[in-house]
Order: structure tokens, then C-alpha cells, then sequence
């Protein structure tokens, strides 16, 4: 086993190269790869009320499927003032907890994103949209947690998505000092920005040389 990689417990294809991409410009060696045989292990309860707690949880869980290894999950959402922090450790499964139908086969992220409108629909038309993204990593190995580290990024909500690239609430997430969203960015750019990538490089420092 590599000693320099970094599994990270999670399929999701943005989340990879969101992470191997901070990675590899933050001058790291660390490599970062899926956790091996992930498909087949069922996901444990996402049941904490913070991101600390779903981040260390997964990382325990997760890895005591690789005994040795540094096992990295993370836990990071959207957080909206106007909403009372929502859909804050909910966002991946926002539209699901609320009950929120669409038409077709809208799914996933795109239904997540109309979930969201729809809430601040509900709200008064001057209601302020200010919103920040909060991520938490967290890293195990042989049932102990030995790493954890967060960032943030501040924003402000989209009345309609803009741009393609990115995931989860990206074509909402408007940087005012860049006068995009996070979604119209190239992912260079948007990981030297994000929360997820400023959570990754406080971590790589923290893990053994």
C-alpha cells in the first residue's frame, strides 16, 4: 500500500477531481484515490447535526474497510442565512427532505437547485441572499481520527443558474468578486477559491511527511 495516497470515501465523480485537482496545485504528493471496493460497501447513517460529525462518522466507518490506510471523508453543504441555515447538512438530499416534485425526470442536483428557488421564492422579494459553502474533512486510520480541517466561501444566491461546470448548488453560487457563479469557472480557479479546496490544503499540511 502507498503510504502517500489519500482514499477518499466517496463516489462522486466532482468531488475526486475537485480533490485531486487542489491537491496537485497545492504542490502535494499526496496521491487521491476512491476507497477500493466502495460500490459494494452500503453507506453508513448521515444522521450528525453538524458537518464535524457526518465527516468523522464516514471516516471511522469508512475506514475500518482499509485497515492501515488514510481514509478521508467529508461532510459540506450550503448554507443560506435567509433559511436558518439551510439546506446546510441536508444539501445533498434537500428537494427529498422537503417532499419538493418536479415534472420529468428531473433529478439530483438540477432538482436540489429548484428546490432551493423555490424556497426563496417563498420569501419577501427584498430578502437578502447571502449564502456560504462549508466543508469538513476528516481523516481516519485504524478507527482514529487524525486529521480534521474545514474552509469556507462566502456568496451570494442566483435567481437562475448560470454556467455548466461545477456541481450541487455551483450554478447558483454567484462570487461577487469574480461576478460568475462558482459553475463558470474552470476548476483550477474554482478549487483555489472553494471551500472544498481550501479544507483539503489545510488538511494535506496537517497529515505526516
Amino acid at each position: 500500500m502507498n503510504q502517500r495516497t489519500l482514499y477518499v470515501a466517496s463516489g462522486n465523480r466532482g468531488k475526486l477531481r475537485d480533490f485531486s485537482v487542489a491537491a496537485a496545485a497545492g504542490g502535494s504528493d499526496w496521491k487521491i484515490a476512491e476507497l477500493p471496493g466502495l460500490e459494494g460497501i452500503a453507506p453508513p447513517p448521515e444522521d450528525g447535526e453538524t458537518f464535524q460529525e457526518n465527516a468523522e462518522g464516514k471516516a471511522l466507518y469508512y475506514g475500518g474497510f482499509l485497515p492501515g490506510a488514510y481514509v478521508l471523508a467529508d461532510d459540506s453543504g450550503l448554507v443560506v442565512d435567509a433559511l436558518g441555515g439551510a439546506p446546510g447538512v441536508y444539501s445533498a438530499r434537500y428537494a427529498d427532505r422537503l417532499g419538493f416534485a418536479t415534472a420529468g425526470s428531473i433529478l439530483g442536483d438540477e432538482r436540489n437547485n429548484l428546490c432551493l428557488l423555490a424556497e426563496m421564492r417563498r420569501l419577501p422579494v427584498r430578502t437578502p441572499r447571502a449564502a456560504h459553502y462549508r466543508c469538513v474533512l476528516a481523516v481516519a486510520q485504524n478507527q482514529t481520527i487524525v486529521a480534521t480541517a474545514e474552509g469556507t466561501v462566502a456568496g451570494v444566491l442566483l435567481e437562475a443558474p448560470q454556467g455548466g461546470g461545477g456541481f450541487g448548488y455551483d450554478p447558483l453560487f454567484l462570487l461577487p468578486g469574480y461576478g460568475r457563479s462558482m459553475a463558470e469557472l474552470d476548476a483550477e480557479t474554482r478549487l483555489g477559491l472553494s471551500h472544498r479546496g481550501a479544507a483539503l490544503r489545510a488538511l494535506l499540511r496537517m497529515l505526516p511527511a
